[in-house]
């Protein structure tokens, strides 16, 4: 079997034209996603985006507030490669980094911390030392959003929730082969529920938290770095 990286290089070249039709709900997930993120931005201030693939969030983020410098992070060289020469092709200052979500982050702080379907490739342990991470990355008062595909907690809802996709996929234009590749994917999956994920960014230190869209198993996740310790 094929380890997870090599699955995202294998994908690299179609995998943004794929993602609306095997994300059902791409407009409002990425669409909220981008505007929580963009409201407590400000031209100049520095972006993290973490298992960026393909810079799909970055890019949309950019569009939202000109100027901002991104550090894109992924495990996959020709997804980053894909993202650096888009990026470099609509001058977006911006810097990209090989490496796994367990490895230490760049230095920050950062105004915000984004991910797009990235976190739940780790287990529940690695999740929550993550939060902790973005949390010392994060500047007083930035934003971490997470817009993820999350378990419901019970294996009946997943079961549905797999039932849903694979239907609202296929209405899209997804086939067969592109159903069969996903899934190959989501064999590496460890999705967390939204309840469990919320609670682990509390213990983290960030207040508030907030769910701000679930549909399915999929939801954005949002947490902010206090203004100040006291």
């Amino acid at each position: 079997m094929l380890d997870l990286t090599a699955l995202f290089d294998r994908a690299a070249a179609g995998y943004d034209a794929a993602r609306r039709r095997v994300v059902p709900c791409f407009d409002d997930l990425y669409g909220l996603a981008v505007q929580v993120t963009a409201s407590g931005l400000r031209p100049g201030d520095r972006v993290l985006d973490l298992g960026a693939g393909t810079g799909l969030f970055s890019l949309l983020v950019s569009a939202a507030v000109p100027d901002l410098s991104f550090t894109l992070v992924d495990a996959s060289a020709q997804m980053l490669a894909q993202a650096a020469a888009t990026l470099t092709d609509r001058g977006i200052d911006h810097a990209c980094r090989i490496a796994d979500l367990r490895d230490p982050l760049p230095d920050g702080p950062f105004a915000a911390v984004i991910s797009a379907l990235a976190i739940h490739h780790l287990a529940d342990e690695d999740k929550r030392t993550l939060f902790q991470q973005v949390r010392d990355a994060l500047a007083p008062g930035g934003v971490f959003v997470n817009a993820e595909q999350v378990s419901g907690g019970d294996p009946a809802l997943d079961a549905l929730y797999e039932r849903i996709w694979s239907a609202q996929a296929t209405a899209r234009g997804s086939d067969a082969a592109e159903l069969d590749a996903a899934r190959a994917r989501m064999a590496y999956d460890r999705c967390a529920s939204v309840p469990e994920q919320l609670a682990w960014l509390g213990a983290a230190g960030f207040a508030p938290v907030d769910c701000l869209f679930k549909q399915y198993r999929f939801a954005v996740l949002a947490a902010w770095a206090p203004v100040s310790s006291s």
